[in-house]
C-alpha cells in the first residue's frame, strides 16, 4: 500500500515512466499477421543475469535488476505488466529521458536548491514510510478473540440459502408482459399465486410449475433455481421470508415490486468460523495494521503551531 505522501513525490516519476506505455488492456493496433511460434517470443524478456548492464546514460549504468527495480517502484501498477514486457523498449526511452533532465538539472545546480533539498528529504521520508508500512501489515496479526467476536457480530454474513421461486407478475411491474399474456391486476396475481401454491401443496412438481408458469424468465427456464444467495443479495422482503424457511418449505405468496413470489427452499447453511477464519482476518487486518501505526504516532513528540493551524482542528 502507497501512502499519502507517495501522491506527492514518487507518483509524478511513475507518470512520466508511463506516459508513452499503452494500457494493459489497451486495444492493440493492427500489425501484418507473421507466423510464429505458439508463444509470441518477443512479448517475454530474455534471461539475462541480474547484474547485466542494459542500459547506459552517461557514466550512468543500469543493470536488468535495477531496471526491473525501476519498473516495479515507479510505474503505476496497472501499467507494469507491459513495462516488463511488450513496453520495456518504450518504458528504457521514457527512463533515459528522465534521466537526461536529471543530469541537465545537475548542471545547472538545481540539486543545491532549498526546494530540491526539501523535496528529497521527504521522498525519503516517504520511501522509509512505506517500507515500514510493508513490514508492519505483514507482521501485526488480528488477535484471536477479535476474530471470533466478529464472526458472532456477523454470522448472518454466513448464512446461505438455496433456494428456487416462482413469479407471478402484477400490473406496476418493471418486468415486461410475456406475449400473449394477460396484464394481471394485483388481486388477480396474488390468486394466482395461491391456486398454483395450492397444486404444488397437492402434489405438483414445483420446477415445472416454474418453467411452465414463471414470469421471471431467467430461473424459470431452470425450474425456478436461484442458486445459493447470502443475506442483502435479494430485495428485503424476498429475502426475509427465504432465511425464515426451512429446507424443503414452502411459502405463501410474497409481494415485492415484481409481483408475487412462491419460494422453496432447498437448503440453508452457515459457513463455520474455521472456514471464515481467513476472509475475516483479510478484513480486520486493516484496522490491525492501523492501530499499530497510531500507536507510534501516539508516541511520538508531536508539536502542533496552534496559530497555523487554527483551522484544522483535528
Amino acid at each position: 500500500m502507497k501512502l499519502f505522501l507517495s501522491l506527492l513525490f514518487v507518483c509524478p516519476a511513475g507518470l512520466l515512466l508511463a506516459q508513452n506505455l499503452p494500457p494493459k488492456n489497451a486495444t492493440p493496433v493492427p500489425q501484418p499477421t507473421v507466423t510464429m511460434m505458439a508463444d509470441d517470443l518477443g512479448s517475454r524478456p530474455p534471461v539475462v543475469p541480474p547484474d547485466k548492464v542494459i542500459l547506459t546514460v552517461g557514466d550512468l549504468k543500469i543493470t536488468a535488476k535495477q531496471f526491473d527495480q525501476v519498473i516495479d517502484t515507479l510505474v503505476p501498477e496497472n501499467y507494469r505488466s507491459v513495462a516488463h514486457t511488450t513496453g520495456r523498449k518504450q518504458m528504457a526511452d521514457n527512463l533515459v529521458r528522465m534521466i537526461v533532465l536529471s543530469q541537465e538539472a545537475q548542471k545547472r545546480k538545481l540539486d543545491e536548491t532549498p526546494s530540491y533539498k526539501t523535496q528529497v528529504q521527504f521522498q525519503n521520508i516517504n520511501i522509509l514510510a512505506s517500507m515500514a508500512f510493508e513490514q508492519i501489515n505483514k507482521e501485526t496479526k488480528p488477535p484471536e478473540a477479535d476474530l471470533r467476536k466478529y464472526y458472532d457480530d456477523h454470522k448472518n454474513d454466513y448464512e446461505q440459502v438455496h433456494a428456487r421461486h416462482i413469479l407471478i407478475r402484477m400490473q406496476g411491474s418493471p418486468l415486461p408482459v410475456k406475449p400473449g399474456q394477460k396484464d394481471l391486476t394485483d388481486a388477480e396475481a396474488l390468486a394466482k399465486a395461491q391456486d398454483l401454491r395450492k397444486k404444488i401443496q397437492d402434489g405438483g412438481d414445483f420446477a415445472a410449475f416454474a418453467i411452465q408458469e414463471s414470469d421471471d424468465t431467467g430461473s424459470g427456464s431452470k425450474g425456478g433455481d436461484l442458486g445459493t444467495f447470502h443475506h442483502g443479495q435479494m430485495v428485503p422482503s424476498f429475502e426475509q421470508a427465504a432465511f425464515a424457511l426451512k429446507p424443503g418449505e414452502l411459502s405463501e405468496p410474497v409481494k415485492t415490486q415484481f409481483g408475487y413470489h412462491l419460494i422453496k427452499v432447498e437448503g440453508k447453511d452457515v459457513k463455520s468460523f474455521e472456514d471464515a477464519r481467513e476472509e475475516i482476518a483479510k478484513q480486520l487486518q486493516p484496522q490491525q495494521t492501523q492501530k499499530a501505526i497510531d500507536t507510534l504516532k501516539n508516541g511520538a513528540a508531536v508539536v502542533y503551531d496552534p496559530d497555523y493551524f487554527t483551522v484544522d482542528k483535528k
